[in-house]
């Protein structure tokens, strides 16, 4: 049977299924495209002129490998093409997901590969541990905070994140892994990882980065947070919050679960402030120029107290670290990072309530994710306020042990 006709009966089959033409016979070719590669993987190697000394050993060896080949193949080809079968339209967007995930990892190989041709850039102090356990998670809540912020985490510990015993319970039962992000002071081992190494074996709730902390980090810190969480987490989610911000961690649980079936997301309260190219001021831009004309505004980006990517994202940042842009604002950074790919940007008002809305939404039943104060980009003395905004705005100690995602 001519290649022609063996692709156009296959297309025939899937109309049925699918609808509309062009796109289903695009996941189509991709399918058709494994097989050639298997079939193309069996040929050559078979075929290939060997140079003589090496045939007889590689013979055997080719061998062994066409037939892993030829079974990995088999394998996801059946597999891939039963659930175009079972599920008919459906299936098409578990396909979408599906290639684009086999995609990313081919990246993060050819860059994990990359990277230890040319010696690898993590310094071995910081060598990121293997995952354990290959277990899925919902979301990592990674929690931004700074050396001197002794009192903030210990005002977010007595409210929104719970402690020790039911922190791990969380992880299991739940998929909700949350942490203290931070990175280590100019001199290491100094008093100020000190301090940090102390309170860590106390409560056990920090994510050290392979990252030297300070304000005009931030997008450097941004960035390793999600690569190193990816690296140590497979979740659906990461999200990013600053330690001044109140959260309802059930509440955005089920916000988040809402999104799952969407490969790329980027969700937070979306805004497009100016673009400040006078010096002195705060959140200047000393690249405004790249903006075009003075009196600009940025692209929508999320707001930095808190937002959340998709699995996919993070994958993307972390293979990709070396060569993303940081821009002097983190926001920036991050929405200029997928401003040139395929992304839903979701903007959600729950993740930006005030301290004083948050109240009554709460009591008509529409409960905030996150609250604080723009005025202060944060709650502001969020270390003295958190546990009054908490009680008024808070899910409930039972809101977490109730949620199913």
């Amino acid at each position: 049977m001519s290649l022609k006709h063996h692709h156009h009966h296959h297309r025939g089959g899937v109309e049925m299924l699918g609808g509309s033409k062009s796109f289903v016979s695009k996941k189509w070719t991709f399918l058709l495209c494994i097989g050639f590669f298997c079939a193309g993987t069996l040929f050559s190697d078979r075929m290939w002129p060997e140079a003589e000394a090496n045939v007889a050993s590689r013979e055997v060896a080719s061998d062994e490998n066409l037939h892993l080949v030829s079974e990995d193949c088999d394998s996801s080809k059946k597999t891939i093409l039963g659930e175009v079968y079972k599920k008919g339209p459906d299936a098409i967007q578990t396909l979408d997901k599906t290639i684009s995930a086999l995609e990313m990892e081919l990246a993060a190989a050819r860059a994990a590969q990359e990277s230890i041709v040319n010696g690898s850039p993590a310094s071995d102090e910081f060598k990121i541990p293997e995952t354990v356990t290959k277990r899925k998670y919902l979301m990592v809540v990674g929690i931004n905070t700074a050396f001197n912020s002794r009192k903030r985490r210990d005002s977010v510990r007595a409210t929104w994140m719970p402690p020790g015993e039911k922190r791990k319970k969380l992880e299991e039962e739940k998929g909700i892994v949350m942490r203290f992000v931070i990175g280590h002071s100019a001199t290491p081992g100094g008093i100020l990882d000190r301090a940090i190494q102390a309170e860590e074996s106390k409560h056990g709730d920090f994510l050290r980065l392979d990252h030297v902390e300070g304000y005009l980090e931030l997008s450097a810190k941004t960035k390793s947070y999600f690569s190193t969480a990816f690296a140590l987490w497979d979740a659906d989610f990461y999200v990013k919050v600053d330690d001044d911000v109140h959260v309802n961690i059930a509440t955005l649980g089920a916000e988040l679960a809402r999104y799952r079936k969407k490969p790329r997301v980027y969700i937070g309260c979306m805004k497009s402030g100016p673009v400040l190219a006078q010096k002195g001021v705060r959140y200047h831009e000393p690249e405004y120029w790249k903006f075009g004309e003075e009196g600009n505004k940025y692209f929508r980006h999320a707001t930095g107290q808190l937002y959340a990517i998709s699995r996919e994202l993070a994958s993307y940042i972390s293979i990709n670290q070396n060569v993303l842009h940081k821009y002097v604002n983190e926001d920036v950074s991050l929405g200029s990072w997928f401003l040139g790919l395929d992304v839903e940007h979701v903007d959600d008002r729950r993740l930006c309530c005030g301290t004083t809305d948050c109240e009554w939404k709460a009591q008509a039943g529409n409960m905030c994710v996150a609250s604080f104060d723009w005025s202060c980009s944060g709650i502001c003395r969020s270390a003295d306020r958190m546990k009054d905004v908490h009680r008024r705005c808070g899910e409930g100690p039972n809101a977490l042990v109730a949620a199913s995602f």
